[in-house]
């Protein structure tokens, strides 16, 4: 079973890779005279590494690939293309407004 800071855990993970992998496919690109993108580079990183994790997650733990688990796969794909987009903080921070909103309630 997948909780909601195994999510924001993963989440944290694609990010952090996305920026990394994201510079060296850039250095590489260089390397090759390769024009880019840097924004699609970038979304196109998250998109593969998000279900590389998500996917690989699921085989690690032994998880069965049930309706919840695929609905987080895909809100981590989602959500991971969104912080390449415009920033895990800015993300995370609308995350928690929408928690501290519903807390209120």
């Amino acid at each position: 079973m997948i909780n909601f800071e195994t999510f924001l855990f993963g989440l944290l993970v694609t990010s952090t890779l996305t920026g990394l992998v994201t510079e060296a496919v850039k250095k590489i690109t260089v390397e090759y005279n390769v024009n880019y993108r840097a924004n699609t580079l970038a979304g196109l990183v998250s998109l593969v590494l998000s279900a590389a994790i998500g996917i690989g997650y699921i085989f690690v733990t032994n998880v069965g690939f049930t309706a919840q688990v695929v609905a987080y796969i895909i809100a981590l794909i989602f959500m991971s293309w969104l912080c390449a987009m415009i920033g895990y903080d800015k993300v995370i921070q609308t995350i928690s407004q929408f928690k501290t909103y519903r807390k209120d309630e």
